[in-house]
């Protein structure tokens, strides 16, 4: 990044300041009216392609899910898409324990219970009939209950860690399970190889995962029918994750004794088997603080040195700056991830007499990534050589 050059940042929703405190003034405008922006920072707004105008580099949303990002289009116009996973993560987790309370527990009708009885103004006969009463909201402790996580990531393993603790056995299913999350995982957690063997053998299951195709609809009329009859299923994850049809019809059936979702829907309200939150698992002032931090710290790193953590469309990479380089040196190049694109790039560079100190290449499904070091500053007609070479998406010198 040049001494004069400013960043710009168009801004969706509020956005802690704690997070937008990062981009000094002197290289950085931060601006929601902004229609030059280089780089979107957004919470819950549903971005769209128009929004995506030829000078976005990046996107980065302030939580874990991108459902509200479309994901194509970014990747087809080379634009970075960052999302935050575990900024977020222990607020979900003391939710989810709240939900697991509430469903284990009479808390919920008999506060409903006492809220009827305003009008009753002698204690001593209020202590007397809710002697009598309470036995209507006993419940059960979740301590020796057996705890299914289906989604192992940040989220999932601080559940899983928060289960033991409170005594209770942990099941594990994630087939897509990261050596990082792997080392995260608490060692009492027993990791299943099949979902409806946990789905069988636990009481409590607790929803940890991205929406994908492959997870769009999990919960489904077959798995709901491979359930320990009884089971209490919490769902904080996404909506989608879970046909509510099933559910609703297991429900019905006694299959599932209680549902608990962060994503109210009309077919569900109005149930007492059903306990329904405002979409608030990340809803704490520390988890949008650090949503915030971290999506500026990964904007930032991206937009002055090309570096890419925590993207969820392309591939991670770090490259360390070369010692005493000036700005203007570095190219961060995105192609399609076709052959011969890397000696296609190296080839312009030596036909121009530019030498290159570093460099790094990694690709991810259809679309590959570059950052080159150079001895020197490319000249115009290098950099446009290599932007009108086929299957080059976007080139930014940095």
């Amino acid at each position: 990044m040049s001494d004069t050059h400013i960043l710009k940042i168009k801004t969706y929703n509020q956005i802690s300041d704690k997070g937008l405190s990062r981009f000094n003034s002197t290289h950085y405008r931060v601006d929601p009216a902004l229609d030059d922006a280089e780089a979107i920072l957004l919470r819950s707004y549903k971005l769209q392609v128009s929004d995506l105008t030829a000078s976005v580099r990046a996107v980065a949303r302030a939580g874990a899910g991108v459902n509200n990002v479309p994901l194509p289009a970014c990747t087809d116009q080379g634009i970075v898409v960052f999302n935050t996973p575990g900024a977020n993560a222990n607020a979900v987790k003391e939710l989810v324990l709240s939900g697991m309370l509430l469903a284990s527990r009479g808390i919920l009708p008999g506060m409903r219970y006492i809220s009827e009885l305003k009008d009753m103004t002698d204690n001593a006969e209020m202590s007397r009939l809710l002697e009598a009463e309470k036995k209507r909201f006993a419940g059960s402790e979740l301590a020796g209950k057996t705890l299914g996580v289906i989604g192992l990531g940040a989220i999932g393993s601080l559940v899983a860690g928060m289960a033991i603790d409170l005594g209770m056995t942990v099941l594990g299913y994630d087939p897509a399970l990261s050596v990082d999350a792997a080392w995260r995982l608490p060692n009492q957690v027993q990791k299943i190889e099949n979902i409806s063997a946990l789905l069988g053998n636990a009481d409590y299951v607790s929803l940890h995962l991205p929406v994908l195709d492959a997870t769009r609809n999990l919960i489904s009329t077959d798995l709901v029918a491979a359930m320990k009859p009884g089971l209490c299923l919490l769902n904080f994850s996404r909506d989608e994750i879970v046909d509510t049809d099933a559910v609703v019809a297991g429900l019905n059936a006694g299959q599932l004794r209680m549902y608990v979702s962060d994503f109210p829907r009309h077919e569900l309200i109005g149930r007492d088997d059903v306990i329904l939150m405002p979409h608030i698992g990340a809803s704490t002032a520390e988890a949008e603080e650090n949503c915030a931090i971290m999506a500026a710290e990964q904007l930032k790193d991206f937009l002055e040195n090309g570096n890419i953590r925590n993207s969820v469309n392309y591939p991670p990479l770090f490259l360390d700056r070369v010692p005493g380089a000036s700005a203007g040196t570095r190219l961060a190049i995105s192609n399609k991830n076709v052959p011969g694109m890397l000696g296609k790039i190296l080839s312009i560079l030596a036909d121009q007499d530019i030498n290159v100190i570093d460099m790094i290449n990694k690709s991810r499904d259809r679309i590959a990534y570059n950052l080159i070091d150079l001895a020197s500053m490319p000249s115009e007609a290098a950099v446009a050589a290599i932007a009108d070479t086929e299957d080059v998406i976007k080139v930014t010198v940095l």
